[in-house]
């Protein structure tokens, strides 16, 4: 759309507020909102001034002055807000013009740029399945004398014996949400209307479902997309979802493991390049009809996955949910159909267009925008150098790993156990994603000290509830 286009859409829809938005480095969103009587072509192509160093992770403050502009093409008209309002999604720049090394946006554009420069294909496509909790009720507390967790979920299986004055039964078992009809699925209506939502902002939904964690955890799954545009496409989706489940009076999350003993909530992402109109992943009669440039993109991913983690699953929780017993895709394999593997090769009602692969480690706590970047950049890294992910020892495997004897397991590596571990990683496998200057060291560094200073270390020091229990009679 042009600047023109979007004056006569605020017009014409009595738009009275005009919201425009950023990301910052771990993923959430930030806004500024202008009466709509305000905006002129001049801002719509210019931006507006914001100060970056109260932005996780952009600037210190003795630069803070930064612009962002404004992706004409991404107008939303909110769904949520008591007056007429139309959110932007925008870029963000130094004050000198120059786009901003930081702002993860950014680094997915130069990625879909590299592609193209890179001779192997023209477009990216990619296809995440966020999955999620819906609670009737959290509460936390973290603080010097104590700290707690507690949500609550009225279909939820520890919830068969409450009295609530008319506990009507058809709870959701542990393991059991994959997927009941109502009464059961107490929440197809809740998400019913999220989908409808979703359609009217224009996301071409496929399916939602009950997933099949107890306590109320879901999946919508919508429509593949190019890398930038699809990481527009989850936050807008985690917006709608988040402000649906508040209209009726629940709450969302995103966590990957906000329940102890059930499933964790993964964000799998299906991945494919193109070459104009020419699929390049399909190959008829072979391992998974997949080409030879599609297992070396899968070898790519494999072989960088510890560090690639350290965006894909860049939470200390994200890893409550990489265990085994869970359905917990850690090993670090790929396979047919195999939901245990690290690395799907979808078999069902495959066509040449459709083929793909999907990575099934990473969570909905990754930024999108970095989170796709360095999957491509993985896995074209894989295309360049030919990794064989068969001579390198990642499969294919078959089987059901968690069935095999200890002496195949030993042949299985699996992804790291902590944050931490996954920081260290990117520390000492980092150059691909330099590639095309798609990421740069400074970037690298401070997404790795900001992770520490943030997460790791303020977790690490920190008495865990469950500590007492373990040791306070000792």
């Amino acid at each position: 759309m042009t600047a023109s286009e979007i004056l006569t859409l605020i017009q014409d829809k009595n738009i009275k507020m005009v919201d425009f938005r950023i990301v910052d480095l771990p993923g959430r969103q930030h806004h500024v909102t202008i009466p709509a009587a305000e905006i002129d072509e001049d801002m719509l192509n210019d931006g507006i001034a914001f100060d970056g160093s109260s932005i996780q992770g952009f600037r210190g403050i003795e630069e803070s002055d930064m612009v962002m502009r404004p992706d004409l093409d991404s107008a939303y008209i909110d769904a949520f807000t008591a007056v007429p309002t139309l959110d932007l999604v925008c870029d963000v720049y130094e004050p000198n013009g120059a786009r901003y090394n930081r702002d993860p946006r950014f680094i997915a554009q130069k990625a879909e740029a590299f592609l193209q420069k890179s001779g192997v294909g023209t477009a990216a496509y990619f296809g995440p399945e966020l999955e999620f909790f819906v609670f009737d009720d959290v509460r936390f507390a973290s603080s010097q004398e104590g700290a707690f967790y507690h949500v609550d979920s009225e279909e939820a299986n520890w919830n068969t014996g409450k009295d609530t004055g008319s506990n009507l039964g058809y709870k959701v078992k542990n393991k059991g949400g994959y997927f009941p009809v109502q009464p059961t699925d107490s929440q197809h209506d809740l998400r019913t209307e999220i989908v409808l939502e979703l359609m009217n902002a224009g996301i071409r939904v496929e399916r939602h479902h009950h997933e099949v964690a107890s306590g109320g955890q879901a999946e919508i799954n919508f429509r593949f997309d190019t890398l930038t545009n699809v990481a527009d496409t989850v936050l807008l989706y985690k917006y709608i979802v988040r402000n649906v489940s508040k209209r009726y009076g629940k709450v969302a999350t995103f966590m990957p493991k906000p329940v102890f003993g059930d499933n964790g909530s993964g964000m799998h992402v299906h991945q494919s390049i193109f070459a104009g109109d020419k699929p390049l992943f399909f190959e008829e009669g072979s391992y998974g009809n997949m080409s030879k440039i599609a297992l070396h993109y899968i070898g790519g991913i494999l072989h960088h996955a510890p560090a690639l983690l350290a965006f894909a699953t860049p939470s200390t929780n994200s890893f409550k949910r990489l265990v085994p017993g869970f359905e917990a895709p850690v090993n670090l394999v790929f396979s047919k159909g195999n939901r245990s593997a690290a690395v799907r090769v979808p078999i069902a009602a495959v066509t040449p267009k459709s083929a793909r692969i999907e990575f099934r480690t990473p969570d909905a706590t990754a930024n999108p925008y970095l989170a796709f970047a360095a999957m491509l950049l993985a896995g074209l890294d894989g295309i360049r150098n030919e990794i064989d992910p068969t001579a390198h020892g990642y499969g294919p495997v078959d089987k059901n790993i968690y069935e095999l004897s200890s002496k195949e397991k030993q042949k299985i590596r699996s992804v790291p156990g902590s944050l931490e571990e996954v920081l260290g990683a990117l520390e000492a496998d980092h150059e691909f994603l330099l590639e095309g200057g798609v990421f740069d060291r400074d970037f690298i560094e401070t997404w790795i000290e900001f992770k520490r200073a943030t997460e790791v270390r303020p977790l690490a020091i920190r008495p865990h509830p469950h500590e007492f229990q373990m040791y306070f009679d000792l």
